[in-house]
């Protein structure tokens, strides 16, 4: 009788431990899946740019290219001679316009007069 109440037990605690984790993983991929505003670009930086480029776009970001070359790295994507690649924006979503504010908004971070 004891085995049978540890054994019932052990699956209430798994049963629970399922239902928690699954519970995560739900809430999880619904708070990823609200797309930020490609017309924001604060708000597109934050969300899409900020893990490979950084807060100040201090990563990855080679202001010397001019903003054809820059624009057209977000739009086509670029592989760089080691990962991570850059994706094509394009793809997802994001025009021309939307493209030239995020490289205008990522030399505002790095500090970048205009016009460079």
């Amino acid at each position: 009788m004891m085995k049978l109440s540890i054994l019932r037990m052990r699956k209430l605690a798994a049963t629970l431990f399922a239902v928690a984790l699954l519970s995560a993983i739900v809430f999880s991929v619904g708070a990823q899946g609200t797309d930020p505003d490609p017309n924001d670009s604060a708000a597109y930086y934050k969300a899409k740019c900020v893990a490979c480029h950084g807060q100040k776009a201090d990563k990855r970001f080679d202001v010397t290219l001019t903003e054809e070359q820059l624009v057209g790295a977000i739009l086509k994507g670029k592989k760089p001679e080691k990962p991570p690649n850059m994706p094509a924006y394009e793809a997802k979503g994001i025009n021309a316009d939307q493209a030239k504010a995020l490289v205008t908004y990522m030399k505002q971070l790095k500090d970048v007069p205009a016009g460079n």
